[in-house]
Order: structure tokens, then C-alpha cells, then sequence
């Protein structure tokens, strides 16, 4: 039977949930790379979902590139009536209003109450919240405040000496600033006055020696019953920004984790509370995949686990990697999930005939990855952004 789905990857969530207007203009670069990635979700929607993609000039092209691996209905990109439920990769008033002016029936959108209920639940704060039931577990660290005036940040800079400011709501990788005694200045009291006057608060944390990126994946059904969903790993750069995810099994994760001397019990303790504060805090306002990143950190020759270090109420990379990894990658291979931006036309298109030539698909005998390259969104001229996977026997 066919779903009745439309999943939509709309990557500028997180920014529209800051401003949380209807009238929220995305900037053209973001727009671009929903624009390149919209194909995105076919690769974790649920089978024959229907997935929206932004040119559909491009769909035949896309279907072409992955045959040698897959065989995708080209009707499942076509922008079909068809559909009783929509999937999208976070919900905001501006991808309310956008689908609501395309004339979608309100009766399957969020209302106002929901909206406001997934902001609430998304802001930074909720990571007080949940790091609170986490004070006594040994093993764990992390600690994270509500500033309600400058004053307050002060009082922790001076408690810490080095502190990294959050605001409660911002996209991924932005409305961070690290500062100390030494970088303390004008222009940071301006950015820190400018949080407070437009979201009522700001964030300060401890900046931990981190040792180790990654995240445990849930997903709260419609009766807000909250389970775990796997474990992702990722990269980040020297500034914190994601990178990559690693294409690993869940108890090769486990076991990565388990070699920086972390015990089992530990996560699986972590695991069970996550799941249980998660459930009390959605009841039944949110359904869908959610993440919380965590980190290994070194502290007094111990390695300890942070165990909430932002909470994504959204469907994430670590989701769309857990999901790839199990349904497409041979039980014996890892490999990476890799996001990637091009600076000019053609640069994406060189890229990958290069990689294809250099690292061709291998399959197993049930058909899945052994090693090699995959791209996951289509490769034209005008690509900018790009997903892909490299997989290794």
C-alpha cells in the first residue's frame, strides 16, 4: 500500500525556530543547500514516502546516479496531493506559513500551542533541566546556566576562567561565543545584551577537554512513549562545527566508546534516564526522531561523560547516519556520512567522477555496501552541497 507521507528536508529549521515568526526570509546560500540536498530523505523516510524535491529536471539524474546500487521510483519526487501526514526535519512557524500559503490543509499542520511547546522544548535551557537529574550519577560532568543579565555571565567567568555562551535558540553551530578573563570586551557585552533583549536569556557552560563527539539518538512516538533509537559518532572541527558522522554498528560504537575506559553500565545508566526525563518532558507534544550530543571529557586524569550537551528536537545527521548504516551498509564495513560544500560550479561534478573512478561501489551478497563511494543527492554542474558515503571493508 502506499504511504501516505511527505517527508521535507528543510535544513534552516533551527534558524527559523530563533525567530519564530511566519515570516521568517531564509538567506539564499541556506536555500541553496536545500535546494542541493533535497533528496536527502529518501534515504531514511519510511519506504515509498514521498519526498519533496526542489527541481524535479533533476530527478531522473539522481535515480541514474545511485542505480548501480538502487532502484528509486521516480514517482516519489513528484510534489503529490497524495499524502495525510508531513515529515519534515523540524517544525517552525515559517514552514507552517510557507505550507499553509501553498494551500495544505491546516488540519495536518501544527497549531500555535504545538509550536510554541517544540520551541520551549528546543531552547538550551531544557539542558539545565536535564542535566539536573544527572548531579549524582558518578562517572558524568557537565554543568550549564540560565544568565538572566550580564552581571550573572560575569559571576561564572569569574568562577570558571573560561566559558563558552550560548543563545537558547540559534542554528546549528551559531550563537556560540567561547570568552575569558582576557577576551572579555565591548563588542561581546554588545552581542551578550543583544541575547538577553531578544530571548530573554543566555546560556553559560564550563569548555570541557573533550575528547570524544557523540550523540544518542531517540524517537518519541504519538502516544509520547520515548525510546532509544541508536548512537551516533561524529567529527567536528576546531571550532565545534560538525564535520562527519562515522558509519559504525551501534555495539562498535559501544565499544569505541568502552576504549577510552568509560564502563557499559555507565552508558546504559545515561541511556535509561535520557529515556525516561525525555518522555516526561515531551508528553505526547512532539513525535518524531530527536538527538542528544554528548562528550567524553578528560578531567583530573578521569574520563568522564557530559551527558547533555544540546538537545536537537528535530530529526540530525546522527539520525539520518544511524539509519543509513543499518540499512545500507554490509554488517562488516564503517565507513563516513559526509556533508559537503563546493565552492563553484563544476567543482562538485569533478569531485565525483574522481571518487567514483578512484573508489567504486562494492556489494555484498545481500546487495549491501561493502566499500566504496555513494552519493546520496544529485550531481549536477550547479551543485554547491553535496551528501555522500565512503564506506571501507
Amino acid at each position: 500500500m502506499m504511504s501516505k507521507q511527505l517527508y521535507i528536508f528543510n535544513p534552516w529549521h533551527d534558524m527559523a525556530l530563533a525567530n519564530f515568526t511566519p515570516y521568517f526570509k531564509v538567506s539564499s546560500e541556506i536555500i541553496r543547500m536545500s535546494d542541493d540536498l533535497s533528496s536527502l530523505p529518501v534515504w531514511y523516510a519510511q519506504e515509498d514516502a514521498y519526498v519533496r524535491i526542489s527541481d524535479n529536471n533533476v530527478i531522473s539524474t539522481f535515480v541514474s546516479q545511485v542505480s548501480s546500487f538502487i532502484q528509486f521510483d521516480t514517482k516519489r519526487f513528484v510534489d503529490s496531493s497524495l499524502y495525510s501526514e508531513i515529515i519534515p526535519w523540524g517544525w517552525s512557524p515559517a514552514l507552517v506559513y510557507s505550507l499553509a500559503s501553498e494551500g495544505v490543509d491546516t488540519m495536518i499542520l501544527p497549531d500555535k500551542d504545538r509550536l510554541n511547546r517544540i520551541r520551549y522544548l528546543s531552547g538550551r535551557q531544557r539542558c539545565v533541566d536535564v542535566l539536573s537529574y544527572f548531579s549524582s550519577v558518578k562517572g558524568t560532568c557537565g554543568r550549564a546556566y540560565c544568565c538572566y543579565s550580564i552581571d550573572d555571565v560575569k559571576t561564572h567567568l569569574l568562577t570558571d576562567g573560561n566559558i563558552i555562551l550560548k543563545a537558547p535558540w540559534s542554528g546549528s553551530g551559531r550563537g556560540l561565543c567561547k570568552v575569558s578573563l582576557s577576551t572579555w570586551s565591548t563588542n561581546i557585552e554588545g552581542w551578550i545584551s543583544r541575547i538577553l533583549r531578544t530571548q530573554g536569556c543566555i546560556m553559560a557552560e564550563p569548555i570541557y577537554k573533550k575528547v570524544c563527539d557523540f550523540a544518542m539518538e531517540f524517537y518519541s512516538s504519538a502516544d509520547a512513549r520515548v525510546s532509544f533509537a541508536g548512537y551516533s559518532l561524529f567529527d567536528t572541527d576546531a571550532f565545534g562545527n560538525y564535520k562527519r558522522n562515522i558509519l559504525m554498528s551501534d555495539s562498535q560504537i559501544e565499544s569505541h566508546l568502552l576504549s577510552y575506559g568509560i564502563s557499559i553500565e555507565l552508558l546504559h545508566e545515561v541511556r535509561g534516564i535520557l529515556t525516561s526525563v525525555l518522555g516526561d518532558m515531551i508528553a505526547g507534544c512532539y513525535s518524531g526522531y530527536l538527538g542528544v550530543d554528548m562528550m567524553l571529557c578528560s578531567q583530573d586524569e578521569s574520563i568522564l561523560l557530559h551527558p547533555c550537551v544540546e538537545i536537537n528536537m528535530r530529526m540530525n545527521m546522527g539520525v539520518v547516519s544511524r539509519i543509513i548504516c543499518d540499512r545500507y551498509l554490509s554488517s562488516s564495513s564503517h565507513g563516513y556520512f559526509v556533508t559537503e560544500h563546493y565552492n563553484s560550479d563544476g567543482e562538485a561534478l569533478l569531485s565525483h567522477r574522481k571518487m567514483l573512478s578512484e573508489q567504486p561501489l562494492v556489494l555484498d551478497s545481500d546487495g549491501r555496501i561493502k566499500s566504496g563511494y555513494l552519493t546520496l543527492t544529485p550531481v549536477l554542474l550547479s551543485t554547491r552541497y553535496q551528501a555522500y558515503v565512503i564506506v571501507k571493508a
